[in-house]
Order: structure tokens, then sequence, then C-alpha cells
């Protein structure tokens, strides 16, 4: 990307030059130019609408604003400039005045932009064309018109008075400072096609965001309504932020070995406060504190280097949700209007009009969801990973406020293999070009660097925070752990039996529901599945947690939902084989409070016996590799020595090509700046390979009595929030039986669709399994039913 002045490829001889294309007649009849509009105002008068310089240069502005964050400033003030350009034809102000004719306005200043401004005008060439449709391949099929194509496509004339409104730089250079990849010229080569891609993407977004913004406030000064974004209080600082959070740290006493390393542990994580942005881990053991020392050093890290916001991105939703209140808590009075959530599974509809506060409340909320415009974000690593490879305008708007921020990517090692090498190059991006500070948080380290991380794009310099994380461990081992060999369902149960608390954790839930099974009539025995809604395990839990503490039979078999960040402590734990990651979040789950000594606290690793409950080929490699780590490392197999160890074999094992198995980073690498597969690789990126359908559970009266205001509601303002409790996420295939079945219908179709469907047949949704959809008997139950 040094040759940024150089053209790529040439004029097309039907318009080599727009300033002088041919016009039609009614072009320059007029003896005064004609006045160019960029929005209209239905039955309004002409001196009421929006002009196209005003719309231009308000865009440019809000755009070089949003970019200068990377030091981009000039080349967002251009995107802004361009991206109407084709308003500055007569066919398309007719449009405006009621002409039935559609006219392409965004291909001309994607035009001017290839035609006049080198490398870095066909990057943006791609945003300006794509600002409605989304992103399009530079060449190639796709879904959308390939931008080669449109850019020598037969256009309406442009009036030239457009060069009167735009003063239009002669050169744009990259953002200054901008980083190229530093390892070897061959891989400096290699990368800058994903570096052009990843611009191309930011812009983008500043200037999509840009162009929402002013277009919304263009229609609600017309109709005289209050702008949300700038009226009223404003969002609390993150000084502000850190002094709550300050009293709140105060409040706990360092009055136990456990509670002294803790602080520790947050006294010297914050000391690297001051240290230059870029990438970080925090590599602490479970019990160590991580969550909030996490957030404190990301509030006094952002505040010492000018950084705008905090984003916790976070694996799984049920934590989202937990962390989130977490902070909420931790910020006290302020947390709700700082703390952002954002995920998937969370939908509003537009709010009523008849209660102004609540619509205040509840745009604010919407329209900072759409930007990310607030001090502290939580979301998934799906909605995260997935917006900075996206192509759609409504994913990227936030990409532009992810830069100058500090991301804290807790869970790290559960990104997924086959997107790693993805997923690693972007974060490294971020760190290199884009003013962001990353801390890859976790109790098992993922091995990301050059030698060990075989996957071509390893991070570099990444410094840890926690002291002495190998010492750290050791202070806060808690259990034993060892392989127990190969047993069968019978062998399994009969190690559940002979101990009055313990906690079995498999890998599928027809094991979980064969070996609940077979020791349901044991004291204490509990299942814990995905299929049950959040609601019904959440009593589960507590159900637990109150059996543990009593001392009373306590016999748990779960799916590994149990691992993710869930507050329980066993005596013993007994662990299908996994990932040695795995196994280390389920000893967390073991002896958590530290009360019993090690040696009393086992987590038993074991093989099935079976091949019914055989996990897929990827999850067999885990456990492969965490099998041989966890013979080597006898002694200590949780250690971070131990971690790293198998990720760096892991990594070895499955090869580059494995890291990306959509083939994205290859794909990159043959491209040209007029060639780059923008919308592919939205299409290829994928955290999730199965699509999951969302059906809700009648379960109690809090959830029966919000479907039946659903019904009859004008707005899901606040319902479709109180709902997710209920909510049990299917897979196609069990959602579409169960529909066909007729076990599930839509709440109040006519008005939602099937965003809302309810589970209607009661006798498919059991106390101890959840919802019964793979199960044959359940289903001809279903059938019979309804």
């Amino acid at each position: 990307m040094n040759d940024d002045d150089a053209p790529v490829g040439g004029p097309h001889p039907a318009q080599a030059d727009p300033t002088t294309a041919p016009h039609t007649s009614s072009d320059t009849s007029s003896a005064t130019s004609p006045r160019f509009y960029a929005h209209s105002v239905p039955k309004q008068p002409e001196n009421r609408w929006q002009t196209l310089p005003d719309h231009l240069h308000a865009v440019g502005r809000m755009a070089g604003e949003s970019a200068a964050v990377f030091n981009a400033q000039a080349l967002g003030q251009v995107i802004g400039w361009l991206h109407d350009l084709g308003k500055y034809t007569l066919p398309f102000q007719e449009r405006l005045r009621g002409s039935p004719s559609r006219v392409d306005h965004s291909t001309w200043g994607a035009r001017i932009a290839q035609q006049r401004l080198g490398v870095v005008g066909q990057l943006l060439a791609y945003g300006i064309a794509g600002h409605h449709a989304g992103l399009a391949n530079g060449e190639g099929e796709g879904e959308r018109t390939a931008l080669a194509e449109r850019l020598v496509a037969d256009l309406h004339a442009l009036h030239p008075d457009w060069e009167k409104d735009i003063a239009l730089p002669k050169k744009l250079p990259l953002p200054d400072g901008f980083k190229n990849y530093s390892l070897d010229l061959q891989q400096a080569k290699d990368r800058r096609p994903f570096q052009q891609a990843f611009l191309a993407r930011m812009l983008f977004s500043c200037l999509v965001d840009a162009d929402f913004i002013d277009t919304e406030r263009f229609y609600l000064q017309v109709k005289g309504d209050p702008d949300l974004r700038s009226s009223g209080p404003g969002r609390p600082s993150l000084a502000a932020l850190r002094e709550k959070l300050d009293i709140y740290l105060g409040q706990f006493k360092a009055d136990s070995d456990v509670n002294r390393l803790r602080a520790d542990i947050l006294h010297q994580v914050r000391e690297h406060a001051s240290d230059a942005p870029g990438l970080f881990s925090l590599t602490v053991p479970t019990g160590g504190g991580k969550t909030l020392a996490s957030l404190a050093f990301a509030l006094d890290h952002a505040i010492r280097h000018g950084l705008r916001r905090v984003i916790f991105v976070i694996p799984f939703t049920s934590i989202v949700e937990q962390n989130a209140a977490v902070f909420r808590e931790a910020l006290g009075p302020l947390g709700d209007a700082a703390v952002l959530e954002h995920h998937s599974a969370f939908i509003e509809r537009q709010p009523p009009r008849d209660d102004p506060e609540q619509y205040q409340s509840v745009q604010k909320l919407r329209l900072a969801m759409e930007n990310w415009d607030a001090p502290i974000v939580v979301t998934t690593a799906v909605q995260f990973f997935e917006s900075l490879f996206a192509a759609r305008p409504s994913q990227c708007r936030k990409l532009h406020n992810i830069a100058g921020s500090v991301v804290v990517l807790d869970e790290a090692q559960t990104m997924p293999l086959r997107l790693l090498r993805p997923c690693v190059a972007a974060i490294d991006e971020l760190a290199r070009n884009y003013r962001t500070s990353v801390v890859l948080c976790t109790a098992t380290q993922p091995v990301l660097e050059a030698p060990a991380f075989e996957g071509g794009l390893p991070l570099e310099a990444v410094r840890e925070l926690a002291p002495e994380p190998a010492r750290l461990f050791q202070q806060l081992e808690r259990v034993r752990v060892r392989h127990v060999g190969t047993l069968d369902d019978a062998a399994l149960a009969g190690h559940m039996r002979e101990r009055e608390q313990v906690l079995c954790i498999v890998n599928n839930r027809p094991h979980a529901r064969a070996v609940y099974e077979a020791m349901a009539d044991l004291p204490g025995a509990r299942h814990l599945t995905t299929l049950m809604c959040a609601k019904h395990r959440s009593e589960v839990l507590a159900e637990v947690r109150q059996m543990l503490k009593d001392r009373q039979p306590c016999r748990v078999v779960s799916t590994s939902l149990i691992e993710a960040g869930v507050d329980v402590d066993f005596p013993a734990v007994l662990r299908v084989e996994a990932g040695l990651d795995s196994i280390a979040q389920a000893a967390g789950r073991c002896n958590r409070e530290g009360l019993r000594s090690p040696d009393a606290s086992e987590v038993l690793v074991f093989a099935n016996a079976s091949d019914d409950w055989a996990p897929p080929l990827e999850l067999k490699q885990y456990a492969q590799t965490a099998r041989e780590v966890l013979r080597d490392c006898a002694e200590n197999p949780l250690s971070p020595e131990a971690i790293s160890r198998y990720f760096a074999q892991l990594y070895w094992q499955k090869g580059g090509d494995a890291l990306d198995k959509p083939g994205l980073m290859g794909l990159l690498k043959e491209s040209r700046p007029d060639s780059l597969p923008l919308e592919t690789l939205a299409m290829k990126f994928r955290m999730i390979d199965s699509v999951q359908m969302p059906v809700i559970v009648p379960y109690d009266d809090t959830a029966r009595e919000t479907l039946e205001r659903l019904r009859f509601a004008e707005s899901s303002v606040g319902l479709a929030r109180k709902l997710q409790p209920y909510l049990v996420q299917l897979p196609r295939q069990g959602f579409d039986a169960l529909h066909k079945a007729r076990a599930i219908a839509p709440i109040a179709p006519e008005k939602w669709g099937q965003q809302f469907m309810e589970l209607v047949n009661s006798d498919i949704y059991s106390k101890n399994f959840g919802l019964h959809w793979d199960d044959p008997t359940f289903m001809q139950s279903a059938r019979t039913v309804v």
C-alpha cells in the first residue's frame, strides 16, 4: 500500500473526464445553475429541503471526525464529500420532485475517487458505491454487482457545479503513521491486501454512520422532534466511572489469603495502565478476580491515553448478561447509563410516543446499539468478529467506534480454531493501526505469538498484565487433575453414586440425558442443558448452590454450559475428555472458594467407552492433544506452561489451513486494491455454522403474562427483553420439526410475523430435560396432543 498515488486501471472510454461528460439539453439550458438537493420533504416547499452541499459537507465533517481517531481525517472527509455525488444529476433531482425513475446516485462518487485518488481512492470507492446496498466484491461474482462493473456502467451526466462545492484534493495518502506488517518483506506483502480491506471497511463505517446521523437529524428537525443523540443528559465520562468503581472496590477487604492475592493482582494490573497502547494478556486463574481487574485496567488505561470507550467481548450470551450486571453494580448509579449490552437476542421495536420518558430512554438505547456510542459496551464474540468482516451498512456502522478503544477479549481461547488466523489478524490490525488496546483475558491463555503460533500471522509484542502468572497458579492451586481411563455409562453412574456431592460434565446433550436417567433415583440428582430456558437453569443452579451450602447430597450432570463462568463449588468433578482449556474450566467448578485442600478436591478426566457419545472430529483432536499434555505434565497439568504447550501442539498438529477453514487469508493474499473480495469475506466469515432459532417457553406466570401482553401490544419495547430468560435456541432442524408438529406457534403474526414463536404444547417441556425436540417419543406425543 505504499504506491498510494498510482492509478488503478485506466479511465473507461465513455467517461474520460467526468466534468466534460456530455449533458442533455436540460442540463445547460438555464442561465443560472440549478439548485441541487440531497433530501426532499413531502408536501413542503423546496426551501425546506436539505441542499446537497449542506449534506455532503456535514457527512464529510462527521466522517472525518470519526476517521481522525485512526489518523485518517482527510480520507473520512473525502468519502463523505463524494458519497452522494450522483445527486448532482438532473434525473435524480427530478426523482426528488416525484419522478418514478430510479437513479443510481452512488457510483459517480466511486468513479471520481477511483480515477483521481489512486489506490486510496480505490479503497474509498467500495464504501461510496456500497453506502446503501453494502460492500461488493471488487471483481467476480456476488449477490451485489461487482465494483468493477459499476465503475464502467452508463450513468446520467454529472453537472459540473459539483467541483464548485467540493474542493477535492489532488492527492490522498494513507493515514499518517500507517504501519505495515514487519516480520519480513514477504509477510508484509501478503498482509497488505488484508490491511487494505480492513481500511476500506473502517472508512465505510465512518461514512454510513455519518450519513445515517445527518439524514436522521435533518428529518427530526423538519418534524420538530428532539435529536436524542445530542439532547438530554450525556453519557458519564470514563473518569466518573472510574471514581464509582474505586468506591466499589474499596469495600472489599483483604481478610484472607485469597482476598489478599486478589487485591495484589488488582493493584499490579492497574500499575500497567500507563503502558503504551497495544496488545496485552491477562492470565489469571479462576477465582483471581480478573473480571473487575480487567475493568479497572481498561478504565485507567483509556483515561491515561485518551481512548474513548471499553468494549468487553464475551463468548456466550448468558455471560454477556452476567458480566453486564456485574459492571452495572460496580459502577453504582452510573451503571445503567454507562453500560450498553448488545447481542443478537436483544431486539427492540419502535417505542410508543405516548410515554415521552420511556420513548426517549429506549430510543437512546436503540441509537447507541446502532453504532456502539457508549462508554462501556458488553457484546458477544459473534457480534464483534462478524462485524469486523461484515459488508452490510447496519453491521458496519459501529466499527469506527472500536478504534480508539480498549477491547477486552474475555475467555480469549474460545476463538474458533477454524477462524483463528483471520481473528488474530483482525486483533493485530486494530492494535497496529486503529489506536486500540486489546487485552487477551483468560485463565488458559492461547499461544498466539511467534514462534509458537504456526498459523502464519502471529501477534507481536503481547505484554502480560498479571504479576508472574506461574506463581499465581501455584498460589491459587485448588485441585488435583488425573485421568482415570475409559468409563462406560454404568461405571460413570457408579462414580456418581460413590460421591454425595459431584458434578459430571459431558460433551453433548444426549449423553447428559443418558447419564442423568441412570442416576435419577439418587438423592440430589439434577440435570442442566441448553434445552432448558435460562430461567429454568437459574432455578436449578439456585437449588444446587443451596444443597452444596447445606452439605446435602447433590449430584449434577451437565453439558459444558456450566463451565462458562457459572459460580458453583463441588468437591469433585468428572469431565469427559475435551480440550485442556475445557478441562481447566471444569476444574474452576471444583473447590472454587478454596475451602478444601487440593488433595481433597479431584477433577477426574475420563474417556467414553461408547461410540454413541462420540464427539465431532475436531473435538477428538482437542481431546487427543489434551491427553498427551496430561500425560507429560501430570504433576501440574493446569499450569501456564502446560496450557501453552497444549495450544502450541494443537496449532502445530492442525496446521495453518485448519486455522482458516474458509480460506479467507488466502483469498485476500491473491487480491489487488481493485479486486478485494469484501462481500465474499462477509459471507464466508461465520462464527456459528448452524442457524439457531429461538422458541419462547411459557415457563412461569411472568412468561405467560408477558406473552399475553405481547399479543395486544403496539410495540415490543421492554417485552422482548423480558422474554429473553424464557428462550430456548434450537437448530433449524428442531425448530422446523416442532413447527410442522404444531408444537410451536407465532405470537400475533399479523404484527410480528414469526419473530416471537411460543411453545404451545407444554407436554414436550420437562422439568428434568427441558425441550424434547430431538426425542421421537415426545415428538409423537406432540403430533397426537395438538
